[in-house]
């Protein structure tokens, strides 16, 4: 695997980010407009796309900043076939990492109570169950994460 950190202009994160909305477009039912609205891509600066053998593209994830001490990731995604290989848990720990490098010392994110997959990735890599923050609060099907960069 090959991890590169880009942006938001990126064309294989748009790609990517076209899949997940078409994904969540299902997941989501009739409240994917209402989660759709906080997901635009122009506010994100950091990307990491995942390249299995140098070109196949595998997986992304993104932060944005939420505040001055705290990263919000965003738009994380594995292709179907590379899923339960560690892709989305090798994005995540690069994005920890860049995270610290920006010298932001908390990562918070949002996913929905219908992405299993996704709250076990969240939990196995060191996420705690938070109140739901702000754009979320009243949410019912969304489940808040945080986890403390040291």
């Amino acid at each position: 695997m090959r991890l590169v950190r880009t942006d938001s202009h990126n064309i294989d994160f748009k790609k990517l980010v076209e899949e997940l909305d078409a994904y969540l477009a299902i997941t989501d039912g009739e409240e994917h407009e209402f989660y759709d609205q906080f997901n635009k891509l122009n506010h994100i600066k950091h990307v990491v796309l995942c390249y299995y053998r140098d070109s196949i593209l595998a997986g992304c994830g993104a932060i944005k900043e939420y505040d001055s001490q705290t990263v919000e990731v965003k738009r994380m995604y594995t292709v179907t076939g590379f899923r339960n290989m560690g892709v989305a848990s090798s994005i995540l720990k690069e994005l920890e990492q860049w995270t610290k490098e920006l010298s932001y010392n908390r990562c918070i994110l949002e996913t929905g109570t219908r992405q299993l997959e996704a709250i076990g990735l969240y939990k196995s890599n060191g996420y705690q169950i938070i109140d739901n923050y702000e754009l979320y609060r009243d949410a019912l099907n969304s489940l808040c994460f945080e986890k403390r960069i040291s």
